[in-house]
């Protein structure tokens, strides 16, 4: 199972960390350079996104980063392997990486895509329902609810071809990829979460793709128009994630393994 790293050609400091990392987990790191926002006609970003989606606009950043994603799925479906995992520059690997990704035995053949890393505040909540054990005391529980950030997560080829079959994109990865209340995706896709995680992104390092934000999250009719949208989502939602609790879903508090 090859490990693909995506990484700006301005970022060797990222990419000589993350190299630090790989080698004591023996990860073979195959590097994806990165689609620069901040190098890049915004013509040639947006012909692959719709002018607005569930969230609004997506910012320029975030659209290069989509598109450096789908540059590493390319490079995955050209070669024969079943599944392969993706990992943003400036995530932070467990040493319990090395056990798990050194092969994909352990992965289900109805496992499309499986996140493995820990997003947002430390004991966030997921939604999480048949719960199945993996390796080495490890388990992968189907997502019901979002849970987001794309720094590492591992797709089969059938979730690969999926994605690349869209022609034009209305989200972030990923919330393309983690997001049920907005992405048509979601329920193709059906992702796993595997429990601890085993990755998590640099805690205060501040993302390439934030300044372009800035923006469309200024405090104005733009970002209290997105986030009522984004609220009125979240509680179509609500429905189904109660009958999924009714019938054995549960929230589980996301942590990172030692």
């Amino acid at each position: 199972m090859r490990t693909y790293l995506i990484n700006l050609a301005r970022r060797p400091d990222r990419l000589a960390a993350m190299l630090r990392q790989a080698m004591p987990l023996g990860l073979d790191l195959h590097r994806i350079e990165a689609v620069d926002a901040g190098a890049t006609e915004p013509g040639v970003l947006d012909h692959r996104f719709a002018p607005s989606g569930p969230l609004g606009e997506i910012p320029q950043g975030d659209k290069a980063c989509l598109l450096s994603h789908r540059q590493a799925w390319e490079m995955f479906l050209a070669t024969s392997d079943r599944h392969a995992v993706f990992l943003e520059d400036d995530v932070r690997l467990s040493p319990a990486a090395a056990g798990l990704l050194a092969d994909d035995s352990w992965i289900l053949d109805d496992m499309a895509v499986v996140k493995l890393e820990h997003y947002g505040p430390s004991g966030q909540r997921v939604l999480l329902d048949d719960m199945r054990p993996a390796r080495q005391g490890f388990q992968l529980g189907r997502m019901l609810s979002r849970h987001t950030g794309a720094a590492a997560y591992i797709l089969s080829r059938r979730a690969a071809e999926l994605l690349l079959r869209q022609t034009r994109f209305d989200l972030p990865v990923d919330h393309l990829l983690f997001n049920p209340n907005n992405s048509e995706l979601f329920a193709g896709l059906t992702p796993w979460q595997l429990v601890p995680a085993i990755a998590r992104q640099e805690d205060g390092e501040k993302s390439d793709i934030e300044g372009t934000r800035l923006r469309l999250r200024a405090f104005g009719f733009t970002y209290m128009r997105r986030e009522v949208v984004r609220f009125a989502y979240d509680l179509k939602l609500v429905p189904r994630q109660v009958m999924a609790l009714l019938h054995g879903a549960k929230f589980v508090a996301m942590r990172t393994a030692d």
